[in-house]
């Protein structure tokens, strides 16, 4: 029996998420701690989470929400995190990213943006 896969996903990118998430950066670490059992005004995150051909860093299903934590490797693929976001727009997703030293020195003005992209 197969473990249940997340629609339009593939087995290798379900093995991807789960080994990105034993295998956080810091930042992440930091950012999961503040998400994690639903600590954020109730909303549900998942960490590490399979969306397509793609694993995004947070993911709120309630609000279609992708967080992507971008270190330094970002500087170098400006274009393909671009096209990235612009894909996952399509699918109907919401894209908000923040640099990596954004949560590790102001954690708590990520939070507020993160809860104001959830406002209609």
């Amino acid at each position: 029996m197969h473990p249940k896969r997340i629609r339009g996903t593939t087995p290798n990118i379900v093995a991807a998420a789960r080994h990105l998430r034993q295998r956080l950066t810091v930042a992440e670490k930091t950012l999961w701690e503040a998400l994690r059992n639903r600590q954020l005004n109730g909303l549900k995150f998942r960490c590490q989470h399979p969306v397509s051909s793609f694993v995004v860093d947070f993911y709120c299903l309630q609000y279609r929400l992708v967080i992507e934590l971008d270190g330094d490797i970002h500087d170098q693929q400006i274009d393909y995190d671009q096209a990235r976001t612009e894909y996952l727009n399509h699918l109907g997703y919401r894209v908000i990213r923040f640099r990596n030293h954004e949560v590790m020195t102001d954690l708590n003005r990520v939070l507020q943006q993160i809860l104001e992209a959830t406002q209609p």
